[in-house]
């Protein structure tokens, strides 16, 4: 398995104000392998990004000796397959089929996928739709996207989040292969399971399913978002994960998602999390 770390890591990541190029090399030198680079509407890798600019990050990580993992967005957040309005359901997916393009031209073949929110556990003001509505609206917006995807050779990978939707592991595994295709998958994260579930036990049933994985800890005492902690510092029992990865044949890219920044000194916290996962690989 190799060593990956989230663009949104680093400080500047969120906000999109991150150099890439500095953020590929600091990533190089804390020991990581690879970087999964984040999409958004602005931002040092905006959705209205041409091909040439894609092209020149490609080599630019070529340059520094480092993989592009995958690509991920906060976009959907914003607007997914189930927002409530057509408009914004529209919008999702028109930004869905350009970031399958911008994926392929970064020369990766995964794209974070959330296809739909039940509710936004960080936004109050974001209404809360029907879960039965939200299910009829994911499929039918990853429909619309997958001949894109399937065209450019991008997986959605299907992200289990903080949406009150795909809550177990078998009703993630019956949503991806209701598709039938191998260019759907999961993109699970470790952490995000942790309040309702036991990440080893939703990798056994997800199995082959399984495209890429986050990696991040959490206290389950504290239950909130301020549960995510430092990785070994929190409740993910790390010798079962990777064993059950091991089962399951799993040897792709395990990216940590390390946010929010430390206060002070938040670089620090890329060299922490690369001696870690060195730990938690028994590199």
């Amino acid at each position: 398995m190799k060593k990956s770390i989230s663009y949104w890591a680093f400080p500047g990541g969120l906000e999109g104000t991150k150099d890439i190029a500095e953020a590929m090399r600091e990533a190089k030198a804390a020991g990581f392998e690879a970087i999964e680079l984040c999409l958004a509407d602005g931002g040092s890798l905006p959705l209205n990004a041409t091909q040439k600019e894609c092209e020149k990050l490609r080599k630019q990580a070529e340059k520094v000796g480092i993989a592009i993992s995958s690509v991920a967005t906060g976009i959907w957040w914003g607007y997914n397959f189930s927002s409530p309005t057509p408009a914004e359901r529209e919008k999702a997916v028109a930004a869905a089929k350009k970031a399958v393009q911008i994926t392929r031209w970064l020369g990766t073949d995964a794209l974070l996928t959330i296809p739909g929110a039940v509710d936004v556990f960080f936004n109050p003001s974001a209404p809360v739709l029907p879960y039965d509505t939200v299910m009829e609206r994911a499929k039918a917006g990853v429909k619309a996207v997958l001949p894109a995807a399937e065209e450019a050779k991008v997986i959605l990978a299907i992200e289990p989040v903080w949406n009150k939707f795909l809550l177990s592991p078998m009703e993630m595994a019956n949503f991806v292969d209701a598709f039938q295709s191998q260019w759907i998958g999961v993109y699970f994260d470790v952490g995000n399971v942790m309040p309702y579930g036991y990440p080893e036990q939703w990798i056994r049933i997800l199995g082959k399913r399984i495209r890429r994985v986050h990696l991040k800890d959490f206290k389950r005492a504290v239950g909130t978002a301020e549960g995510f902690c430092d990785l070994l510092e929190g409740d993910v029992n790390w010798p079962e994960v990777v064993k059950a990865l091991k089962e399951i044949g799993y040897d792709g890219y395990l990216t940590a998602e390390m946010i929010p920044l430390y206060k002070h000194h938040p670089q620090v916290r890329i060299w922490n999390t690369s001696r870690a996962m060195d730990a938690i690989l028994g590199k």
